[in-house]
């Protein structure tokens, strides 16, 4: 281990804000906050991991900061702060642990576990171990942060500002996308360059997708016990820099590069159109329960960074299933987290977020509030108010689900969607719930002034299975993660449609194929924002496990493969996307009247019964009805122009069959429509536009488990 030594280096006071290190190309600031610490050491290493501590002096507001001349991008740093070790007061301060700055803008690299203790205590197997303060230094265990240049070439990047209505999101995975991408340089795989490479981003266009919505990137620590079981955070729930873009997803990271790579990455993707959502963690930290480790937070401030039980403040309240739950009742957290949010906007010019267990963050001192501090910032902030905000809107606490009762602007992860349209192509639920979902969940989202657009429809997502999983197994198998099968839900709403797993059986892999095109074509066609999870295209499975949140290998990458292998799949999804795009009334902006418009002309939308006549209230209370018709009226689309004129587009019919028989439908009066062409068919998925066609009142047969699109002809005689 190389020595410390106390500096005597000049420091001047420098200022309080903005907080973390800011170099100004003479020198760095660096603020740090801290309201109950008692002395902050700012500790500065060279590259043969010498360390230089510096008193810092100055606190205004509770900050701790100085400036530190000649220092600049390239500079290893961290804190160590001085304060009372009485975990049952909430305090946790251990000067003999090195911490990560809670602003830093680039952190070295994970944890080396082996090295030294991380936790601030001593383990003795006893309950209370954490009582006591252990003395082993941890310098060299811990990441150091890197002072950054904050410049960049934009080169007149602009976001691209795709409406809600016209979104479609692809869930995916900064390493695992481009880690076995062949055509992607080999040192670039499973980096922001190797997803931001002419390869990957060719995928995104083609595919026809508008934004890429990304695990998250902020900078992530590994729990402790996963290297010793060969395993990592692959997803990366386990933040600990929210300034920081994680070290291992970049070419290079020795002297801060990855926050080049990552604003490089933005670039590239904006210029092909597609916007940028993150997925953020801020609800929970890294440093698990009290007995968890200290990196950064609990050794700045344990008691105001994270919620304490208010009787026994040496203990977590915990909303998150992780073992601490961050306090954004607390000013200091609230203004780390907006100042995280507009720094990725802002600097790294990402358009958009997806709150992790955003519940969390909407709780006030116990329960859920849609008026609490966090909303009504966000709110109010010029910046953020405009971007896309994304909430999942649940956590583990009591009352936490939440879908439905976030306020505007927010749109919500409906999880009502996901299991409706599982459970009803597995003939588990009735088509007025279909129905619902279909065009928008109007009745969670309507009443609270949002729009269809509100709902972020899904039917997978990388929590659970993949989609060809979804068709392919009834029971989870995690067996991989090494807990016993206990990991991972067992609420999966799947069905394996016959055998569990892979089979030769030609039959049971049709219908498997069958049943992901009509999920596909459930949520591509549905009113609301669609969201792919990364490989449902092209069928990417993970042998049935539901939850590789620790598998960072070939059970979780995409295998490239398999657009070829399974290119109707992936040809068919590309198709859907096209008419979804080109077509309004699949992307209306406003929820359907089910009535005609104030001219006395057709309904925006009417839905039917095999015979062709309308449901009715008896048909759709029906527990047992696996069978719906829906005509969508082109020229009453709800959509409108920059200048408020109508967008009109073609008229559909769309025919659903969940049922495990044929069924026969007959076309509805010649008022909606003399004439019909095939558009696509999900038992047929080969089967070209317009090679069908059909007359009013004329009967169709509908396979069973299967969907038929329509158009209007209007060139028909």
């Amino acid at each position: 281990m190389a020595d410390a030594n106390t500096t005597s280096r000049e420091a001047w006071p420098g200022t309080p804000f903005p907080l973390g290190p800011t170099w100004d190309g003479e020198g760095t600031n660096f603020s740090l906050f801290s309201e109950h610490a008692h002395r902050v050491e700012l500790c500065l290493f060279d590259a043969d991991d010498t360390e230089e501590r510096i008193d810092v002096r100055e606190v205004t507001a509770h900050c701790w900061h100085c400036y530190l001349p000649g220092v600049g991008p390239g500079q290893r740093y961290g804190y160590r702060v001085h304060g009372p070790y009485e975990p049952d007061e909430g305090h946790r301060f251990n000067a003999q642990k090195l911490l990560i700055d809670p602003y830093a803008k680039a952190i070295e690299g994970h944890v080396r576990w082996e090295r030294a203790n991380v936790l601030p205590y001593t383990p003795d197997g006893t309950d209370e171990a954490d009582l006591e303060p252990d003395d082993e230094d941890s310098r060299e265990a811990i990441p150091k942060c890197l002072v950054v240049d904050p410049a960049f070439d934009w080169d007149g990047d602009r976001h691209p500002r795709t409406p809600w209505n016209a979104t479609v999101i692809y869930e995916t995975h900064v390493r695992g996308h481009t880690v076995r991408h062949p055509e992607v340089r080999e040192e670039l795989r499973g980096t922001y360059a190797g997803l931001a490479s002419e390869e990957a981003i060719a995928h995104f266009t083609q595919l026809g997708v508008t934004a890429v919505e990304l695990l998250p990137v902020h900078h992530i620590i590994d729990e402790s016990f996963l290297p010793e079981r060969g395993l990592s955070n692959y997803w990366g729930y386990s933040s600990i820099g929210y300034l920081a873009p994680h070290a291992g997803y970049a070419h290079n990271a020795d002297t801060g590069e990855q926050v080049r790579e990552f604003k490089g990455m933005v670039k590239a993707l904006h210029q092909a159109g597609i916007e940028v959502i993150l997925d953020v963690v801020y609800n929970h930290t890294a440093e698990g329960n009290h007995l968890g480790p200290m990196l950064s937070f609990r050794g700045v401030d344990n008691a105001s960074y994270y919620r304490l039980l208010e009787d026994d403040p040496r203990f977590y309240m915990d909303f998150t299933g992780t073992g601490n739950t961050l306090d954004p009742t607390h000013p200091a957290v609230l203004r780390l987290i907006m100042d995280s949010l507009r720094y990725f906007v802002t600097e790294c010019h990402v358009d958009g977020f997806r709150f992790d267990l955003a519940s969390a963050l909407a709780r006030g001192f116990y329960d859920v509030d849609r008026l609490s501090a966090f909303f009504e910032t966000i709110h109010q902030d010029p910046v953020l108010s405009q971007v896309k905000l994304i909430a999942e809107p649940w956590d583990v606490g009591p009352g936490g689900y939440q879908v439905g009762n976030f306020p505007v602007p927010w749109t919500e992860w409906n999880g009502h969607y996901r299991d409706v349209m599982r459970d009803f192509w597995r003939g588990e639920a009735n088509v007025g719930e279909f129905a619902r979902r279909f065009t928008g969940s109007s009745d969670l989202y309507e009443a609270g002034g949002r729009r269809p657009s509100a709902s972020i429809n899904f039917v997978t997502a990388h929590d659970g299975f993949t989609l060809a999983d979804l068709v392919a197994y009834n029971e989870k198998h995690n067996e991989a993660n090494q807990e016993g099968g206990q990991d991972g839900t067992d609420d999966n709403r799947s069905w394996n449609c016959g055998v569990e797993g892979e089979t030769d059986d030609p039959g049971i892999n049709a219908l498997r194929a069958r049943q992901q095109r009509n999920l596909l074509a459930t949520l591509l066609l549905s009113h609301g924002v669609p969201m792919l999870l990364g490989g449902d295209e092209f069928g990417r499975t993970q042998d049935g496990n539901n939850n590789t949140w620790c598998q960072d290998n070939e059970l979780s990458w995409f295998d490239w493969s398999l657009p070829e292998a399974n290119a109707d799949l992936h040809a068919f999804t590309r198709r859907l996307i096209a008419l979804r795009a080109a077509e309004p009334v699949f992307h209306r902006a406003t929820f359907l009247r089910g009535d005609a418009d104030a001219n006395g002309g057709l309904p925006d939308a009417w839905w039917f019964r095999p015979d062709g006549r309308r449901m009715t209230r008896r048909g759709w209370e029906r527990a047992d009805t696996s069978v719906l018709g829906l005509f969508l009226n082109g020229q009453d689309t709800g959509n409108r122009d920059r200048r408020g004129a109508p967008i009109t587009g073609d008229s559909f019919v769309l025919l659903f069959n969940a049922g495990h028989e044929d069924v026969t439908f007959r076309l509805p009066a010649r008022r909606l429509g003399a004439h019909w062409a095939l558009e696509l068919r999900t038992d047929d998925p080969d089967a070209a536009a317009g090679s069908r066609r059909f007359a009013t009142l004329e009967q169709i047969p509908v396979m069973s488990r299967s969907v038929i699109v329509l158009r209007r002809d209007e060139t028909a005689s």
